[in-house]
């Protein structure tokens, strides 16, 4: 969840303790827009949204009890290969939205991952995105053959296989 700035992140303010991912199919992760997420006329800078996928995803994962730093210790990592956005109205300072994530599809170390940005009541959507991940071994540095076993079943478990 860190960001590549120096501030703290969003997600650590008015963050719900009790996220959790569910039988639904997407999770959500709530988000409001701060004055350091948008330019000088108050609309979020469009790489922030990409931020704030990722904290969505990880938070998806540590939610069903599988910590990124834990899959990282473990000798992976999972980096972005592909990554699709659609922005579909601006989100403007002080408004609050949800992200969405959920895991579309998985085959063997690829993992594709749909995303939506809505307004709280789902009435307005404001970014759809799809984002392809593979896993890598951070020590060869090359894509894994298989993922660690521990990984797969928290996988299993957000796509309800």
């Amino acid at each position: 969840m860190a960001t590549e700035s120096k501030e703290l992140p969003t997600t650590a303010i008015a963050r719900p303790p009790d996220l959790h991912a569910t039988s639904e199919p997407w999770f959500e992760y709530p988000i409001t827009v701060y004055p350091h997420h948008t330019d000088y006329a108050g609309i979020v800078w469009h790489g922030n949204y990409i931020n704030w996928l990722e904290e969505a995803r990880v938070a998806c994962l540590k939610s069903i009890g599988m910590d990124y730093a834990e899959f990282v210790q473990l000798g992976c990592d999972l980096p972005v290969v592909e990554l699709n956005t659609r922005y579909h109205r601006p989100l403007r300072m002080g408004m609050e939205a949800i992200v969405k994530v959920r895991m579309q599809e998985m085959k063997g170390v690829r993992m594709e991952w749909e995303n939506r940005i809505e307004s709280p009541d789902g009435k307005e959507l404001y970014l759809t995105a799809q984002i392809i991940l593979v896993s890598i071994d951070r020590e060869k540095g090359k894509v894994m053959r298989k993922l660690p076993p521990a990984f797969m079943d928290a996988l299993r478990k957000i796509r309800g296989i």
